[in-house]
């Protein structure tokens, strides 16, 4: 029988009676053996995350000043979702070496990973599983890199023999011993680790919607959640920041074909959003668009190059291409005609060294005209289906000509998988709004 790892965020274990939501699913099906959580998140929206009072700590403790107020607070949490859940257990233990260890060594990974540790102590007591600790089997490098490969053999020799357990996420130890944490988000790479390291038939990862949308709700009203996706897909719209998973959590999975479902703890009925690989069989989807998602950034600019003859000039390209590797800067995209080039880069990263920038390419290459265009925003129009779809591009152009929004650049890659826009950044809000009516709204009512 295939065993499910099951993810669970810090909103889905917030308070008691997410714990007791979270439980339910968990006994509800028998393969949900291995169990990830996150520490406790915001209860009401302006409540304070236990990782972010634990930095506090960090940030008073290493400056010598007393951290009390902010750690009563946390024991507070943990002591009222115990009481709450009529538990007889105590963290007192567990409250007592972590203070003696912040007055000691303060430091920020140890701080912030006790979020996830007693979280995982409490679900393992409630469920009655047993508890391992993440930092005896996550191990990075003494620079901070995950070991993959050292760290799934731990894992693997540590489960062996146990049939149900908790393993906190986001955090684990160095080759030296020290405790480390992911970035931001890191339970979700902690529960995809386990689940390429005991094989599992599917990993789980429970939030609080109920998959990944289509577009961002902030701009377009109630979008259609994403049935299906594959990987490639899901790196394309995260790239752009469209994502309910940490990106770093994709890798082991997807290396070990092994699917992921986006799932809503406080609406467990709803299928959520299966994450598969690029050769998954999809005859059987209930509904099908041209395209996947939409998704977009703001915050570019482009550097815009005119010369005549330059296609004819041997190593054009490749002087500029030079300039921006002199000056530590990687490019977004460079679409380019026979007089002209553009390429789009991260402002914040340009703005720096700017005028440095423009001052070696006319030294480089001499160009006729050239300018820097700031406030763009890119636009990822991506879908497995748009490549053997006839006017898919023809049909972003109408969007934006019906919205009288300029298109100043657009890419298409040569899987045909996406399709890059850079529009200027007032404007991104409506183009996400008519390419989702043009494909999404269009085709339901077809």
């Amino acid at each position: 029988m295939g065993n499910k790892v099951v993810k669970f965020g810090g909103s889905s274990l917030a308070d008691a009676n997410q714990f007791r939501k979270v439980a339910d699913i968990i006994k509800s099906d028998e393969k949900r053996v291995y169990v990830v959580p996150s520490a406790p998140g915001k209860r009401f929206s302006d409540d304070i995350k236990i990782t972010d009072m634990l930095y506090k700590c960090a940030e008073l403790a290493g400056s010598g000043m007393d951290f009390s107020e902010p750690f009563n607070a946390i024991k507070d949490r943990y002591n009222g979702i115990i009481s709450e859940l009529g538990m007889d257990v105590s963290l007192d233990s567990e409250f007592e070496a972590i203070a003696a260890e912040l007055k000691a060594r303060p430091s920020n990974d140890f701080a912030a990973s006790r979020g996830e540790f007693l979280n995982g102590k409490l679900l393992a007591a409630y469920l009655g599983y047993e508890f391992v600790d993440a930092a005896d089997v996550i191990i990075f490098d003494t620079n901070g890199m995950l070991l993959l490969d050292d760290t799934v053999a731990a894992v693997r020799a540590r489960l062996k023999d146990i049939k149900n357990a908790v393993i906190p996420g986001f955090y684990g130890r160095t080759t030296e011993g020290y405790v480390k944490t992911f970035s931001r988000g890191g339970s979700d790479v902690t529960g995809s680790i386990i689940a390429n390291a005991v094989k599992a038939e599917i990993y789980e990862n429970w939030t609080d919607v109920s998959g990944f949308l289509v577009a961002d709700p902030r701009i377009v009203e109630n979008p259609d959640v994403i049935e299906s996706i594959t990987y490639r897909e899901l790196r394309e719209l995260a790239y752009m920041g469209a994502s309910v998973l940490h990106e770093d959590a994709i890798f082991p999975v997807r290396s070990a074909g092994i699917p992921i479902n986006i799932r809503n703890t406080n609406r467990p009925s709803d299928p959520g959003t299966m994450i598969v690989s690029d050769d998954h069989d999809f005859s059987n989807e209930s509904h099908a668009h041209t395209i996947t998602g939409i998704a977009g950034r703001k915050g570019f600019s482009t550097i815009n190059i005119e010369k005549a003859m330059m296609n004819s000039e041997t190593g054009f390209g490749m002087k500029v291409l030079k300039v921006l590797y002199d000056n530590g800067l990687s490019f977004e995209h460079m679409p380019s005609g026979i007089d002209t080039m553009s390429i789009t880069l991260d402002s914040a990263k340009l703005d720096p060294v700017r005028d440095k920038v423009l001052a070696q390419i006319r030294k480089e290459v001499n160009p006729g005209h050239l300018e820097i265009e700031d406030g763009i925003a890119l636009l990822a129009v991506v879908g497995r289906r748009m490549k053997n779809t006839r006017g898919t591009v023809a049909r972003i152009f109408a969007a934006m000509a019906h919205a009288r929004i300029n298109v100043k650049m657009i890419d298409q890659g040569s899987s045909e998988l996406n399709v890059i826009i850079g529009v200027s950044e007032h404007d991104l809000p409506e183009a996400i709004r008519r390419i989702y009516d043009m494909f999404i709204n269009s085709e339901k009512n077809n």
